[in-house]
């Protein structure tokens, strides 16, 4: 369950189908894998992190289905220290790539909030407190973030599309 909710809100961030993050063979060119490869993490979450790369990069890939015989043993996946690791690799390539995709939806969950809890408190005492204030302060600063590292995820793929021009 907690792959298929990691696989859609990676779809959602790439903007791209991703069916299974964790598994199947993926067919890529070699030279675009190694464009990504300071991404690549310590341990068996490079999967997750080179599909989500290459979608948000705008390079293809191809699912090989494959066939594997049944688990002998036990998983050496623990769900909870490994689903905040797989949770934060969506979340920085996310970042990285598509950072309005996470930065807009905080900053206008924090100005909804602080609408709705300045109309309370204005309803209720007559007055706009600090809580409200912080709130908007907040919200507005969740976006400039969010616009600053829209900027500079646009001179990251201006840094791929010149390798994309000089390998032809």
């Amino acid at each position: 369950m907690a792959n298929d909710v990691f696989s859609r809100l990676a779809s959602w961030m790439v903007m791209q189908n991703i069916e299974d993050l964790t598994s199947g063979f993926r067919v890529v060119r070699a030279s675009k894998f190694r464009q990504f490869l300071y991404l690549l993490p310590n341990g068996f979450s490079y999967p997750t992190t080179i599909t989500m790369s290459f979608f948000r990069a705008g390079y293809s890939v191809a699912y090989v289905p494959i066939h594997t015989p049944r688990r002998v043993g036990k998983s050496h996946i623990k769900p909870l220290r490994d689903g905040v690791r797989f949770l934060l690799i969506i979340i920085k390539i996310g970042t990285l790539y598509s950072p309005q995709k996470l930065f807009l939806p905080i900053s206008a969950g924090f100005f909804i909030t602080g609408l709705g809890y300045y109309f309370y408190t204005y309803m209720s005492s007559g007055r706009f407190t600090n809580m409200s204030a912080l709130l908007f302060l907040a919200a507005i600063f969740t976006f400039l973030i969010g616009i600053v590292s829209e900027q500079i995820s646009a001179l990251h793929y201006r840094d791929i599309e010149q390798t994309d021009h000089e390998e032809r």
